[in-house]
Parts: C-alpha cells; sequence; structure tokens
C-alpha cells in the first residue's frame, strides 16, 4: 500500500513520531504551567495547555534529516530547510513560554524563509521559484499562526493540503508531503473534536513552513504558471487570513496584535468548533479535488479557477464575519 508512490512505513512511521511527540509537549505543558486560559480574544472556554505542536515540529525536522541523508541531489535545500523549519518552530516554541515582540518574531519568520530561497537558488533554481518560495514560507508561517484558533483548524486544513501534494508530486516533495500528512494525523487526536492540548505557536509555524517546503519542491521551478495550480489547496486559509489582515489594516487598528475577528472565529461563536472545521475542510477537498483535475490544464483555465474562488471566498468571508458576538464555542 503506498501514498502517491510513498509507502505506507513511511506514513506510520511519523504517525507514530508525532504522537509520541505531542503526548510529551502535552506532558511538559502541564508541568511548566503553559496554559491557555479563556478570553475575549480566544475561541475556548477551559483552560488548555499550549505546546502541543512541537510533535509536529519535531516529526518535520526528523522526516527532512531523514530525506537530507538519503537524497544527496536535494540535499542543500533539505539541510536549509530543515534549519528554517528550526527556526520558526523555535521562535514559536519560545513565543508559547513568554509573549516575544511581533518584529522579532516576524524577523525570524523572514530569515527562514530566506533560507530556503537562497538554497534553490544554490541548487540552481530560476530566480522567480526562488523568490516566490520564499514570500510563500513568510506568509503561510504567519497565515497558520493567524488562523489556529479553534480546535482542529490548522491541523485539519495542512492534512489536506499534504494529502493533495503528495497524490499531486513524486520524489521528495511526495515524501516530506506524507510525511506532513502523517504528522498532524498523529496531532489531530489530541486537538479535535476536544482539545486536550493546543499546537501553539511552535505547532503553527510548523505547519506553515513545512507547507512551503513541499510547495517549493513540487514546483521544481518548471514553469511560473504552475504556482496558481499549487496554491489552490491553500486558498481557505490564504482568503480568510488575508482579508482579515487588510480590513484590520483599513480600519486604522493594531493588525499585529491577538484578535477575535477571522471569519472562521465569527462562525464557531455561532456554531461551535466542529461545524466551521467541516465547512473549511468542504472547501479544501474541493480544492485539492480541483487541484488534481487541473494538473494537466493550461494555467488560464487554473488562473480562471484560481479568480472564481478568490471571489467566492470574498463572498463567504463577508458573510461569515456578520452578526456573531459573545465568546467561542467549548474546546
Amino acid at each position: 500500500m503506498t501514498l502517491g508512490g510513498v509507502p505506507a512505513g513511511w506514513l506510520a512511521l511519523h504517525f507514530a513520531v508525532a504522537a509520541a511527540g505531542t503526548w510529551l509537549a502535552r506532558r511538559y505543558a502541564i508541568r511548566r504551567a503553559l496554559i491557555d486560559h479563556p478570553g475575549e480574544r480566544r475561541s475556548h472556554d477551559l483552560p488548555t495547555p499550549r505546546g502541543g505542536g512541537l510533535g509536529i515540529a519535531a516529526t518535520l525536522l526528523f522526516a527532512l534529516g531523514w530525506l537530507a541523508w538519503t537524497r544527496p541531489e536535494s540535499r542543500t535545500v533539505l539541510v536549509a530547510a530543515a534549519a528554517g523549519l528550526a527556526l520558526v518552530s523555535g521562535i514559536g516554541l519560545a513565543d508559547d513560554h513568554r509573549p516575544l515582540p511581533a518584529w522579532l518574531r516576524l524577523l525570524v519568520h523572514a530569515l527562514a524563509a530566506a533560507l530556503l530561497g537562497g538554497a534553490l537558488w544554490l541548487q540552481g533554481f530560476p530566480a522567480w521559484h526562488c523568490l516566490a518560495a520564499a514570500v510563500l514560507a513568510l506568509v503561510l508561517v504567519n497565515a497558520w499562526n493567524f488562523m489556529d484558533g479553534i480546535n482542529g483548524l490548522a491541523a485539519s486544513q495542512a492534512a489536506l493540503a499534504a494529502l493533495g501534494y503528495a497524490l499531486l508530486a513524486d520524489g521528495t516533495a511526495a515524501w516530506l508531503a506524507a510525511a506532513l500528512l502523517a504528522a498532524t494525523a498523529g496531532f489531530l487526536p489530541f486537538n479535535f473534536p476536544r482539545a486536550r492540548v493546543f499546537m501553539g505557536d511552535v505547532g503553527s509555524c510548523a505547519l506553515g513552513y513545512g507547507l512551503a517546503c513541499v510547495v517549493a519542491l513540487a514546483l521544481r521551478g518548471e514553469t511560473i504558471g504552475n504556482v496558481p495550480l499549487l496554491l489552490l489547496p491553500l486558498l481557505a486559509f490564504l482568503l480568510d487570513s488575508g482579508f482579515t489582515l487588510f480590513s484590520r489594516i483599513l480600519n486604522k487598528e493594531r493588525w499585529w496584535q491577538a484578535h477575535a475577528q477571522h471569519a472562521y472565529q465569527h462562525w464557531a461563536r455561532r456554531a461551535g468548533h466542529v461545524a466551521p472545521v467541516a465547512g473549511y475542510a468542504a472547501w479544501t477537498v474541493l480544492a485539492v479535488a480541483a487541484m488534481l483535475g487541473f494538473r494537466d490544464g493550461d494555467s488560464g483555465a487554473t488562473m480562471a479557477l484560481l479568480g472564481i474562488g478568490t471571489g467566492a471566498g470574498w463572498v463567504a468571508w463577508s458573510q461569515l464575519r456578520q452578526g456573531s458576538k459573545g465568546s467561542g464555542g467549548r474546546r
């Protein structure tokens, strides 16, 4: 049994590492009193330990290390990716212990993004590919961090995107995508439907960076026209985080501070956590199906599909943000 050419043993190994890592991280969080308490800017009702995403970060680092050892032709990019992942997950873990200034976190994220882009350049990829990978890494790290606010959402969205990339890509990209899928599967039982631990910044940042690495490897520098195709599974998070960020900037709010204004948070306040997770999952399943269905299509058709998805996302985002008040559903 394989997934996109990746053996089931690879998935099982990384699932086990992630599950064990999450369990250990939860115990550590409880001992160190790393607890998220309910509040106006949070979507949960019960004190819950945070930092369980350390298991996800450790799993992805393990996968990158193994792939770098066994695939010397991609070693430069994989080692740089591991270093970048260690940076974003490390600053996330530090922030989970004690809040850090936004500028410091963004600086570390930018450095990690530059490492990925620079390594691709050293391996001979075209300049547009290197720049696109660096920008995507910076964007996805922050998008996943912004969107990690209710049970199961960030992990399930990353899992579905990783599944799509594992089926679409081959070689190193498919193996890393499969490891990411297994890592999220190992974490999810601790976080959904009832959260025994939150992933924290260490996990959300690792997921965003890991997805950027998968896309960078799947793109291969062949043609810039492939970029819209690979963005489809990420569209739900890109749109909600992007629209909300621009809205806060236009309203002259402190956009870098924590808030509860994303569309999924408004939805969760009305319906609890399961409904928005299921709704976002349905959207991303369709997006993954479209990506796989259009893999041999022309870039113009993919651009049109991306435009339609963006328009539909704007309508959904606007509707979901209307008329919700009060605290979030139970986590």
